[in-house]
């Protein structure tokens, strides 16, 4: 692999516009070589029409070059002036500002390129200043964290029995060894000095009264707990039960292992930088083959803050140590594995169980279309009961599939294109799935899903089972009771992090208003605004299934009753109702004002729904009216926020008319492309209003279907875009970790 890939490839992706742009200067070196071979072509070519006559002077400087060649070694005096005649820069750092401003005096430029090497020098320099200001901020901020979280927190409170309670840990000691730790850390935060300098105490230790202000805050678990506002406790009555504890120390750990893990890309940031400049140095070298501008410019590289400073690995010492002595009882094996956990790798037999599962899907997919063609089902008298019961059944696995393989497209681009979706997303470290695991899981579930079709399909025809209608009904049933016990496993088989990770997510969606909502909340509950059409199918699981008509096979009692319908609006409207709640709940944590107008949005589309839903109930003109001007309102208003809030994009004064400034994908033709297929693809759901519901090619409940699979493409398309913008705000704040809150706070006029 060539440096320039693997440069980009080790990159944090947050951090990427703070690292050195080795391309754009392989770029402006690339002009370089090309100018001078202009240049050389051009006194070739006037060479050879004026040949130059032989001189004295000429010979002599060739006896010169020869004596040079294989004269040996020469006394000092000479190399010291050749060493001066052969100097191309002098780098120099100006003292005076703050950070340190490097520069660079480029000596040949009256010589050919000499124009071109200057643009090269002055950009190198922007370059390293850029990288050393990052750094230099950096380690500013990890000084002070460090101090926030090692020191503060580097006790461990000693429990005691208290009767019949159990273990309670003893308020004196706890709080003692808190403050101590707190007072000491606010008067090294005063004194740090942001630029990696050592932190001096200069001041006397503050009284034990601060008791009174300390706190411990435990992130809530339950909504009852969300409910309870945080309150202070006294001196007198400051005791802090075993699970307050152990939750404040798993923050804590966590905390811990998450400021390890910026360290470590420091460390790695410094180092690829470094190597970044001695590669661009050593391409400028092989354009110049007689000159060495490498060696002085990567002697002030070597010199500089960026190689020099030892902070960072005093920061990596410190917090390994304390790790090691406070979360893993001294086990340095156990606490390093924690730390530095291995990076993720690709497995084999996972590939090959795909390529398994995805060859039996199709083969499984040609058996039901040649049963299909040869045994005549279409034309069958029981073809519309088959496709208004069974059809929906199965439907509500083709809907889950679909949704993952969109996903598992979603992942392979973000990893093509480095969004780092792990981390907004919050997956814990080496968990999340890859677009590998998410097809593995896709492949199995249709493999599953077609061996049950046929399945029917076989025994529907069979006449020697065709009296055991019985089986022949339950089996879409069965398949979703092995679909629940599976997502609902306590066991740590088939990704139990990321199938409890989800579980949790829909909670938070259920008790909304109860829990701040996180980006991967909302982002689950926009999901479920594409999956309404599965949610009528469970829907239509429980009436089929509780009220017995699987046994005849017959649906009148379901799709024929007021109380399905209305409940079927209800279920409808329950995804958009959460979104409008969630964008609630962000507007009034005061996280973003526009949340009001996000959730107006949700609201008409509530609108159109309901309008929609009567008008199919009932008919009439009027009512037709009201759901088309209703669905046109959110339609227009949910395509404009697709685009400009979500996307990103109709941006007039942008870098890229009508688009972002930064775009990750190389082509500007497919953000407007993925524009109006987004128009296009939110005009599909308006076919119901307009009475468009019937097809004379397809089944009304295959239209249906492919309506609601249009949308889930829709949905798979916003994803892309809607973390890409997400990114690449992450980018432009270098937000690249995960910030966890402390589980203590303190509160006092006297050190705010």
């Amino acid at each position: 692999m060539k440096f320039g890939k693997e440069f980009a490839s080790q990159m944090v992706p947050e951090w990427q516009a703070a690292y050195m742009n080795y391309n754009h200067l392989k770029i402006l070196i690339k002009e370089i070589l090309i100018f001078r071979r202009l240049q050389q072509n051009e006194s070739t070519t006037s060479y050879q029409a004026n040949p130059p006559l032989p001189s004295k002077q000429s010979s002599r400087k060739r006896k010169v070059s020869l004596n040079r060649a294989f004269g040996g070694l020469s006394n000092r005096h000479n190399s010291v002036n050749e060493d001066k005649e052969d100097e191309v820069i002098l780098v120099t750092a100006m003292q005076m500002s703050s950070p340190e401003d490097y520069r660079t005096v480029f000596l040949r430029s009256s010589e050919d390129a000499g124009e071109s090497e200057l643009s090269f020098f002055k950009r190198l320099d922007e370059e390293f200043n850029k990288v050393i200001g990052f750094y230099k901020s950096k380690v500013g901020e990890m000084i002070v964290e460090k101090l926030i979280q090692a020191d503060l927190f580097n006790f461990k409170p000693e429990p005691k029995q208290v009767g019949l309670v159990g273990l309670v840990y003893s308020p004196t000691t706890f709080a003692d060894s808190f403050c101590d730790k707190f007072c000491f850390t606010l008067d090294m935060i005063q004194e740090t000095k942001i630029h990696g300098e050592r932190v001096e105490k200069e001041q006397e230790m503050v009284s034990s009264d601060i008791l009174n202000h300390v706190k411990i805050n435990v992130t809530p678990e339950t909504p009852i707990s969300s409910l309870k506002t945080a309150f202070s406790r006294s001196k007198l009555g400051l005791s802090f039960n075993k699970k307050e504890i152990r939750d404040a120390e798993r923050t804590l750990k966590q905390a811990f292992i998450e400021f390890h893990l910026k360290l470590r890309q420091l460390k790695s940031y410094s180092f690829l930088n470094q190597l970044a400049f001695s590669k661009i140095m050593k391409k400028y070298d092989k354009v110049y083959t007689s000159r060495n501008a490498s060696k002085a410019y990567l002697e002030m590289v070597e010199k500089s803050y960026l190689n020099q400073s030892d902070e960072v690995a005093r920061l990596v010492e410190s917090v390994e140590a304390v790790f090691v002595e406070h979360f893993c009882n001294g086990n340095r094996g156990l606490g390093m594995k924690i730390l530095r956990h291995k990076a993720k790798t690709d497995r084999h037999r996972v590939t090959f169980f795909i390529g398994c599962f995805v060859g039996l899907s199709l083969a499984l997919v040609v058996a039901i279309i040649l049963m299909i063609h040869v045994r005549k089902l279409l034309d069958s008298k029981g073809q519309d009961q088959y496709m208004t019961t069974v059809f929906p059944l199965y439907s509500v696995f083709g809907y889950l599939v679909l949704h993952m393989l969109m996903y598992a497209g979603n992942i392979y681009f973000w990893k093509r294109y480095r969004v780092n979706y792990a981390f907004i997303f919050g997956f814990k470290p080496n968990t999340e799935l890859g677009y590998r695991e998410i097809l593995l899981v896709a492949s199995s579930l249709s493999v599953l899903t077609l061996a049950a079709v046929l399945s029917n399909l076989e025994m529907d025809v069979d006449d020697k089972v065709k009296n055991s209608r019985i089986v022949t009904e339950l089996l879409p049933l069965g398949l979703v009771i092995v679909v629940l016990l599976i997502a609902l496993c306590p066991f740590d088989i088939v990704y139990r992090t990321n199938r409890f990770f989800l579980i949790t997510c829909i909670w938070h969606c259920i008790c909304v208003p109860l829990y701040k909502v996180t980006l991967p909340d909302f982002f689950l509950a926009d999901q479920l605004t594409s999956q309404v059409q599965l949610f009528r199918n469970l829907e239509f699981y429980i009436c089929y299934y509780g009220w017995g008509n699987y046994k005849k096979r017959d649906s009148i009692e379901c799709r024929g009753s007021s109380i399905y319908d209305n409940i079927s609006l209800v279920i409808a409207i329950i995804p958009y109702y959460i979104r409008c709640l969630q964008c609630l709940r962000r507007l009034l944590d005061g996280e973003d004002s526009s949340q009001a107008v996000n959730g107006l949005k949700y609201l008409s589309t509530i609108a159109a729904v309901i309008a929609r839903t009567f008008y199919v109930q009932k008919r009439g003109l009027t009512l037709k009216l009201v759901a088309a001007l209703t669905s046109v309102v959110a339609t227009v208003y949910n395509t404009y926020w697709d685009l400009v809030c979500d996307w990103g994009l109709l941006r007039k004064n942008s870098e890229n008319p009508w688009l972002r400034d930064k775009l990750l994908l190389p082509h500007r033709s497919i953000y407007f492309l993925a524009m109006v297929v987004n128009v296009i693809l939110r005009l599909a759901w308006m076919q119901t209003v307009f009475d468009f519901h019937e097809a004379p090619f397809l089944h009304r409940t295959a239209l249906i279907a492919l309506i609601s699979s249009l949308e889930i493409i829709r949905r798979g398309i916003w994803n892309f875009f809607r973390l890409e913008n997400e990114h690449l705000n992450n980018v432009g704040k270098y937000r690249a970790f995960k910030s966890v809150p402390l589980p203590f706070s303190y509160k006092n006029d006297n050190h705010q």
